[in-house]
This record gives structure tokens, sequence and C-alpha cells, in this order.
């Protein structure tokens, strides 16, 4: 009922822009002069924008942010087109092509907007996502956590791992591949192995999850792949006291990587790698691996302790978990996870994180 309520909001917005379009002007007699009109079109539009994204994004936590604002986007578009052609039949009105930009700019400002508080707030429930089942069906066996293995060519200690605990199941906290982006004709073979290794243990009967990091783009597509795929912050296991995330957005001040996180998994960037071809786009992705290494160093070489800790009390009651920093660090509740580089992995057993 929570989540049905929310879509009064866009309803009431678009009945209110179908009214005003009926009008052969604005209500008391008001005449808004070029370019105020075109600013009134756009103020409208990016409303109707934010509350339909608002709406979205609380009746389907499965869709990725820039799924959710490439739907809005497009719902905005064509209800403008409609609009525009309806004013052509009111006396006084006129269907202007410069309305209809303008009511489509209004929405791309709506949705930028809504999401500036991401690039400072933990408050990040907007871009995150899952689907799948977090309810593992046998809690009592273990659970291998891996993190940040960034495998290219080999999966280190994966098979290894496998042969020796082969009643296990398995939970990826991202950054599995040095970069991985899910669009056809970019994934590489080690990929692909990797979803095939997936498919196996989960016909063996075990449960597999991955959260998504920060270089991992666009892998929706493979979600029923796996148990459960998420992204963002949220992650838990039903009936146990895990929860976790990758921890690229525990640490508020580093606003660089903030920015690139929202504009990395955009709508727009998702566009312009579909539109690529394919040897482009495997080229653009090497060169985003390579700056990935390099950058924003100050942030990446100092554990943000503080606002670790506080992410991890706001989970009180369960042992909280990430891995990015690729060091080995516990705070109150909790546990930086170690780089998983040549196989070094972990283990869920008992209550508890162990090496494994």
């Amino acid at each position: 009922m929570r989540m049905r309520g929310f879509w009064i909001l866009p309803l009431a917005v678009a009945v209110a822009i179908v009214w005003l379009s009926a009008q052969s002007h604005y209500p008391g007699g008001v005449q808004l002069p070029p370019p105020l009109d075109k600013v009134a079109h756009a103020s409208v539009f990016a409303v109707l924008a934010w509350t339909l994204d608002l709406a979205l994004w609380h009746s389907r936590p499965d869709l990725p942010m820039y799924r959710r604002h490439l739907l809005v986007f497009g719902i905005v578009a064509v209800f403008g087109a409609t609009d525009e052609w309806h004013q052509a039949f009111v006396p006084g009105r006129a269907c202007e092509l410069s309305d209809w930009m303008a009511d489509i700019g209004g929405g791309g400002l709506g949705l930028l907007a809504g999401s500036l508080h991401l690039f400072f707030s933990r408050h990040l429930e907007a871009l995150s996502w899952r689907r799948g089942t977090a309810r593992r069906p046998d809690p009592s066996r273990d659970l291998i956590l891996v993190a940040d293995p960034h495998w290219a060519t080999e999966l280190k200690g994966l098979e290894a791992a496998t042969t020796r605990f082969p009643e296990a199941d398995w939970l990826f906290l991202g950054d599995v591949f040095d970069v991985w982006v899910g669009m056809p004709g970019m994934e590489t073979v080690a990929q692909r192995t990797f979803l095939d290794w997936v498919q196996a243990r989960r016909t063996a009967g075990r449960w597999v999850g991955l959260w998504l990091g920060n270089r991992e783009y666009f892998l929706e597509r493979h979600a029923g792949t796996f148990d459960l795929m998420g992204e963002g912050i949220g992650g838990r296991l039903e009936g146990e006291p895990l929860t976790w995330e990758h921890g690229d957005l525990i640490n508020t001040a580093d606003r660089q990587y903030r920015l690139w996180n929202l504009v990395s998994r955009s709508g727009l960037l998702w566009l312009v790698f579909r539109l690529m071809p394919g040897s482009t786009a495997r080229r653009v992705s090497a060169w985003m691996e390579r700056k990935l290494r390099t950058t924003n160093s100050t942030y990446k070489l100092a554990f943000p302790r503080a606002a670790f800790r506080a992410a991890a009390e706001a989970h009180s009651g369960t042992t909280f978990v990430t891995g990015h920093f690729h060091t080995h660090e516990i705070e109150a509740n909790g546990i930086a996870l170690p780089w998983a580089h040549e196989g070094r992995f972990m283990v869920w057993r008992g209550g508890r994180v162990e090496e494994l």
C-alpha cells in the first residue's frame, strides 16, 4: 500500500499538466513571455520526472538506477510529445518543438536534482538494487567470502577452494575482475568461464551471490545466473547476522569517486556503450581499467576508519563486511576483508568471519 501510494504523486502532476495544456491561457490570465514559458515547461516536467523516479524506486527495488532513469526519461519524452500535440487543438495554444525540448530538458533536470544527495550522503538507497534470494537453503554450510580478486585471465584460487570445500556456498563482494562490463561482445573468456563455474555450483545445490563493486558495470543481465545479485548498500542474509556492501561508497569525503560512480553508472554512459562498435567499447573498457589503477590515490591509500566504523555501527547486531580497501581491518562490528589476491579467501562459519 505504501509503495502504491507513491504513484499518486506523478499521477497528480500529469493530471495538472494535462489540465493546464487544455487552457487557452494560464490561470489568472497570466502570460509568460519567452523564455519564461520554457522555464515553466521545464519546471513542471522536472517535478514529473522526480516523482516518477521516486515511485519507481519504491515499487521496483530490482531496477538499477540507470534503467530506472532511462525509463523515466522515455516516459517524460513521450508524455511531453503527446501533450504538445494536444495543445495544437486548443485555441490560443500552439504545438512547438521548443516547448517539447524544454519538457525533456526539465525531465533530465528533475532526475539530476533527485540524484544530487547521492554525491555526498550515506542515504544511498536510490542507487541500490538487488535481485534474487538472500536466504541460503542451509545456513550451517560454510559461506566463502571473496573480496576483490581482480582476476584478469586466470581465476586464481577458485578451483583449489572449490575442490577443498565442495559443500560451501559463495559470496563475491565485488571487483571480481579488473573491469567487467556486462555488454554483449565485451565480456572476456575468463568472465564467461566464471559464469559457467557459478552455474555449475548452483546445479550442485550451492548458493552463490554477487554484490557489485566499483569495477563492475551493467551486469544485471546476468542476475539470473546467481542466487543473489545486488549493488550499493543494504546487502544482507536473511536469518543470519551478516550484512555487507562493497565498500566504495563508505567514505563520503571522497567526492571525486562519488561523481565518477554516478557518471559511470548512468543511463547516458550505457547508451554510449550500446552504440559503440564492440572493438571500440573494449578499448574504452581497457582505458577505464588503466585509469582506475592510478586515479584518486589520496583516498585509496588511507583507510577511512571513522566512516567505516559509522557504517558498521548502522548495522548493529550483525557482522558487517566489505571489500574494496585491500586491507584487513576491524572496527566495532565491521570487518574490511583482505584483498583476495592469489586466492586469499575468507569464510563465514558459525557466525564468525575467519581466514579460509
